[in-house]
């Protein structure tokens, strides 16, 4: 029996582009930026079928078409740790003023031979604190099952320990959260990039329609209905 194979537009779990504008259609925000790791950056191996590109600049282009004028910055950094986005990037977005800021939630601060998680705790609430004093909606995500560092035997605890953290600190500091940890797209055979770490650009689409759904339901707007009928 022949698999069917997806693509972008068959794919169930992400939006066809008229559906997230409508979606956001009438969105209020101006100014949107990302700082973190290579999460926050939408790396990612080219899938066939799906457009070349990463989640961030996705839900940036929607936003753009409900809302031309938007300022979109960028200053995630592959490898960097919380402590290292703090020290090299936060300055740029506070000085950005966004009025829309996605957060990293920990990845690489947990690639280590024992990770500290009350330090990665204080660590992101440091960056909360910051990320409050622009007055933006917060967003971040949190770590999906698929990623998987095989050397480390209590890998799935410690997914499951900083994705805690990141849960209890987004509910504290109303921060708007895609939890892809237990999402089907993590069943995929296909979902990983070469590295097995970073999702392809499969998973970035359906990290960004999941985003904008998020997004949606923000402002109070029933997702349900249209997103149903326009995947």
């Amino acid at each position: 029996m022949e698999q069917h194979v997806l693509t972008e537009a068959t794919d169930p779990f992400c939006l066809d582009r008229a559906a997230a504008v409508a979606l956001l259609t009438g969105a209020p925000w101006r100014r949107y930026a990302v700082l973190g790791d290579s999460l926050s950056a939408g790396t990612g191996d080219p899938t066939p079928g799906y457009g070349d590109q990463g989640w961030p600049d996705r839900v940036a282009g929607i936003l753009r078409s409900v809302r031309p004028d938007l300022a979109y910055l960028n200053v995630s950094e592959i490898g960097a740790t919380t402590a290292q986005a703090l020290e090299r990037q936060a300055d740029r977005v506070l000085a950005f003023s966004p009025d829309l800021l996605h957060l990293p939630c920990g990845a690489n601060d947990i690639v280590r031979r024992t990770p500290d998680f009350d330090e990665i705790e204080r660590t992101l609430r440091r960056m909360y604190d910051l990320a409050k004093q622009t007055g933006a909606l917060l967003t971040t995500f949190t770590l999906g099952r698929a990623y998987v560092v095989p050397v480390f035997p209590d890998w799935p605890e410690r997914i499951a320990r900083v994705n805690e953290i990141v849960r209890g600190l987004a509910a504290e500091y109303d921060a708007l959260v895609v939890d892809m940890w237990d999402h089907p797209v993590n069943d995929r055979d296909n979902l990983l990039s070469a590295d097995r770490i970073h999702f392809s650009t499969s998973g970035q689409a359906v990290m960004a329609s999941e985003s904008v759904e998020k997004l949606a339901k923000s402002l109070g707007r029933n997702t349900s209905e249209l997103s149903s009928t326009s995947r």
